[in-house]
């Protein structure tokens, strides 16, 4: 099946899909869902497929795209494959191995994009890009002061082509946004259907998002679920949007937040549903001195 998600072009001349699959796993019976979610998501459509070390299960999902790819349905060109490196793998001279032991997993030569998870030192993702090891490098969770110390640094070879954040109805991050856009980085969305999974960093009070009256009113007048509306706010904004699901019915559904568009003045009241709530707070980082997100955006 051709794969109908439209792409966006990066600052490095690659260009990412704007729909993406999450596939985090939190409990090891995920993990295994995750290999036939990934089948499924690559069956109907998906080409972009994110992940992570930290999720432990790019075993399985690298097991899922090669058996994609043996059995035709795509190729591996035809696949966006994002991995990031985990904050144990900081140190320049651990980046390469860390990515390579990835590769391994993965079954795969190189990834399409590489991030660093939390705010660090680029350079030694820089030497990955330069070693065809990873096409294009990023960043994850940097607030607007840690990309400018980036851009600004002397001698900087490649440019962070996207900052990967959590972004959603209740944090819809537009300062961050019309930042990254003026730099040319590509805002990437993960969280954005206000996701409950993080259950251990939240309160139970923390309000679901898919109820939220304003977007259930919504969704009736296009005739499309909450979530769909929830997605497509977010590509409507130009920022390419992560979506995980290990069932069948919602991975399908996903696909059709390319069937419809919203009106400039339902965007607006979208937009007024910001509350600054996060649903990953990161709390166990907060000592750190790089935590990213005591700043404003």
């Amino acid at each position: 099946m051709n794969s109908k998600i439209q792409k966006i072009e990066l600052n490095d001349g690659h260009s990412i899909p704007v729909l993406g699959f999450g596939t985090y796993a939190t409990e090891e019976h995920l993990r295994k869902k995750s290999m036939e979610s990934t089948k499924i998501a690559i069956d109907v459509g998906f080409r972009h497929i994110d992940c992570s070390h930290l999720y432990q299960n790019e075993e399985e999902i690298g097991q899922a795209i090669v058996s994609k790819i043996e059995d035709g349905t795509v190729k591996r060109e035809d696949i966006f494959y994002t991995s990031k490196l985990w904050s144990t793998s900081h140190r320049p001279e651990l980046v390469r191995p860390s990515l390579e032991n990835s590769l391994r997993k993965l079954n795969l030569d190189y990834v399409d994009l590489y991030l660093i998870h939390f705010p660090v030192s680029l350079k030694a993702m820089e030497k990955c890009k330069d070693a065809g090891l990873a096409k294009s490098i990023g960043v994850s969770n940097f607030n607007r002061r840690q990309l400018e110390r980036i851009l600004n640094k002397p001698g900087l070879k490649h440019r962070p082509v996207c900052n990967q954040v959590e972004c959603h109805l209740y944090l819809n991050q537009s300062k961050l946004l019309a930042y990254c856009k003026m730099n040319d980085i590509v805002l990437v969305a993960y969280g954005a259907l206000g996701t409950q999974r993080y259950k251990y960093c939240i309160n139970e009070d923390t309000p679901v998002l898919l109820d939220d009256p304003v977007l259930c009113t919504m969704a009736k007048k296009y005739k499309r679920t909450p979530a769909l509306i929830a997605l497509r706010y977010q590509l409507e904004r130009g920022i390419v949007t992560l979506a995980k699901s290990f069932n069948e019915e919602r991975i399908r559904e996903n696909l059709q937040v390319f069937d419809f568009q919203l009106a400039s003045d339902d965007m607006e009241i979208l937009d007024n549903l910001d509350r600054n709530l996060r649903y990953f707070p990161a709390n166990m980082f907060k000592a750190h001195p790089n935590f990213p997100f005591s700043d404003e955006y």
